[in-house]
């Protein structure tokens, strides 16, 4: 007999229960989480080794309550200036205070990343703009800002790929948004998985400055792998918008183990450009390998996961308890996604051995 899911876990949240809170530590250790997005090959040992030793004298120290060091060893890799970054304890904790501090009402494609829903101060302050299924989901730049202006709304959200979608919109139909959308007051682009969308990284950072409506958010958590540490960041060339966000930062919101790992980035930013464009091939791989189970429908992506729909009658949430719990693997859920069904789950490529015991429980499962 199956063990019971605790499906009541999936309510009290627009996320995803950690598999902690599923089975416990001791059950989570068997599984393989294909759920929780994050970089399977980076931070690299050595790099865990280093934090390791330092432990014991971090744990016991104060972080800085200045931002600018950090903001110097980030700037570094991801050629930025500086004195235009705002970290914050994960990309969550930005979106909170943006929406808190900028935002009255805003344009929303739909689905997406709960937290810029739920840490509205008002639902109703959100727009909502529904992808269409038919359309892969895909978000049509003019067509939105046309809704956009049409709706009157004076903010309006891109993440780029999209979550749970993973649809990639080229640089160059960003930048053409962004040079038709100057009349509209703030255009938050998301890109927490844009590195692994190719070679070179097609991220608005390198233009940024030239948008003094644009406010980036990144989520350090999914493209270096490092969700326990908290680290996100925001960045813009727009002063008030600093200045709204930075009055609103917590004193020490970047504890002492994470400050550390962003010195460790420029010495091991080649090992990250390796880990990165590793696991695009892995992704490519495992689209492969999805496109050849009838039963699905695996979406175009540029992130570092795959969202698909199960055509063969089975609901996501059976998938899921099924893979789990007779396999233990471990996929998303997204029945909860506003603008989507109950038939998509989303899975986080964790490398080809790993990817490859995914497939074949597929298979054996959609093949009944």
């Amino acid at each position: 007999m199956q063990p019971e899911m605790k499906r009541h876990l999936f309510y009290a949240t627009s996320h995803s229960p950690s598999l902690v809170e599923l089975v416990g530590f001791e059950r989570a250790r068997e599984i393989i989480d294909f759920c929780f997005i994050a970089n399977p090959y980076y931070p690299t040992p050595a790099m865990i080794q280093e934090l390791q030793a330092m432990l014991p004298t971090l744990i016991k120290s104060y972080p800085s309550s200045r931002p600018e060091q950090s903001q110097r060893h980030l700037a570094e890799v991801i050629r930025v200036n500086p004195e235009h970054l705002i970290i914050g304890n994960g990309a969550s904790e930005l979106i909170t205070i943006i929406q808190e501090r900028l935002i009255q009402t805003i344009a929303v494609p739909v689905p997406t990343f709960s937290e810029y829903l739920d840490k509205l101060r008002d639902r109703r302050s959100a727009e909502l703009f529904y992808l269409r299924r038919d359309k892969d989901y895909a978000l049509h730049l003019p067509d939105y800002l046309a809704w956009i202006r049409k709706q009157g709304l004076r903010a309006a959200l891109i993440i780029n790929p999209g979550n749970p979608t993973g649809q990639l919109l080229p640089l160059a139909e960003m930048r053409e948004f962004l040079e038709r959308a100057k009349d509209v007051d703030l255009i938050i682009v998301d890109e927490s998985f844009i590195d692994f969308a190719g070679d070179p990284v097609p991220s608005l950072l390198s233009c940024a400055d030239r948008y003094s409506n644009l406010l980036l958010v990144r989520s350090m958590s999914k493209h270096c792998g490092v969700p326990g540490l908290r680290l996100g960041y925001c960045y813009t060339a727009n002063l008030y918008l600093l200045n709204q966000l930075r009055r609103a930062i917590p004193v020490w919101n970047v504890n002492a183990l994470a400050e550390y790992f962003l010195s460790q980035l420029a010495k091991t930013d080649r090992d990250y450009h390796e880990a990165r464009r590793r696991l695009i091939d892995d992704v490519h791989a495992l689209k492969k390998e999805l496109d050849t189970i009838p039963a699905l429908t695996a979406y175009p992506t540029g992130a570092n996961f795959i969202l698909v729909r199960i055509e063969g009658g089975m609901i996501a949430g059976e998938l899921q308890h099924q893979l789990l719990f007779q396999h233990n693997l471990y996929v998303r859920d997204c029945s909860n996604k506003i603008g989507m069904d109950a038939y998509h789950v989303r899975i986080a490529s964790q490398g080809r051995d790993k990817d490859a015991l995914l497939v074949d429980a597929l298979r054996s499962l959609l093949a009944r």
